[in-house]
């Protein structure tokens, strides 16, 4: 894997150069997945994704997979003994695969802080909701859509983040707002969030992969594009 570099002003993450080897987690039917295959395949990602794994057999995601002809893998959590005997498989498989940036793309699972620490800069998850708001413990899928309605809320979206020890409170990379309206139910929101999510993702994927992002603390700066910096 590659590792970040150190610079004076935060920490640059990702990497200039090269494909990058992309990891997919999952658990489910694996939509976000299949806008990373399709913008790889496009070439709007300079990388490929190298392995899928899941922690449920039967999720979709992993025929999504088999069908780019990308290694699929089950690594079903009732298996091990515990969470960090879990995590230490996870990691052998990604290091086996040579993967530079791991993506949580509906991956119902925590990680443990040791891997967390072990991949610092190198995990990023995707959220449908703006966060800070309506994340944490137990905000996902469905769950996360009924608790934007009931509040009133007239914004929601989704966010691109890196993942720290923190249930969905890592550096925020991208965020896409999406208005509520009147008359949504959980699924018509889901459906026009999921829509953002999908150019979304992939876009802060390219960043990571062009050496874009610069995490300081909580904060992650995007830095210019090379062809941006044309004398005038």
């Amino acid at each position: 894997m590659t590792d970040a570099v150190a610079q004076s002003r935060g920490r640059a993450v990702g990497r200039s150069g090269g494909l990058i080897g992309i990891g997919v987690l999952v658990s489910g039917g694996g939509t976000n997945l299949q806008a990373i295959l399709d913008a790889c395949a496009r070439g709007e990602i300079p990388g490929r994704v190298v392995v899928v794994a899941s922690i449920i057999a039967k999720a979709y995601a992993l025929v999504r997979a088999r069908l780019a002809g990308v290694p699929a893998v089950v690594l079903a959590p009732r298996s091990f003994p515990d969470r960090q005997t879990y995590d230490a498989r996870l990691a052998e498989v990604l290091q086996a695969h040579d993967v530079d940036l791991i993506c949580l793309a509906g991956f119902l699972r925590i990680l443990t802080a040791a891997f967390v620490d072990r991949f610092r800069g190198r995990i990023m998850n995707i959220h449908p909701a703006l966060l800070p708001a309506f994340g944490g413990v137990g905000m996902y899928g469905p769950h996360v859509h009924e608790t934007v309605l009931a509040s009133g809320a007239k914004i929601s979206g989704c966010t691109v983040h890196f993942v720290d020890e923190t249930p969905d409170g890592g550096p925020i990379i991208l965020q896409a707002a999406v208005p509520v309206q009147d008359d949504d139910s959980v699924e018509s929101l889901a459906a026009r969030i999921a829509e953002q999510e999908h150019h979304l993702y992939p876009e802060a994927i390219r960043l990571f992969a062009g050496g874009r992002l610069q995490m300081n603390g909580k904060r992650v700066r995007i830095t210019r594009d090379a062809a941006d910096l044309v004398p005038s």
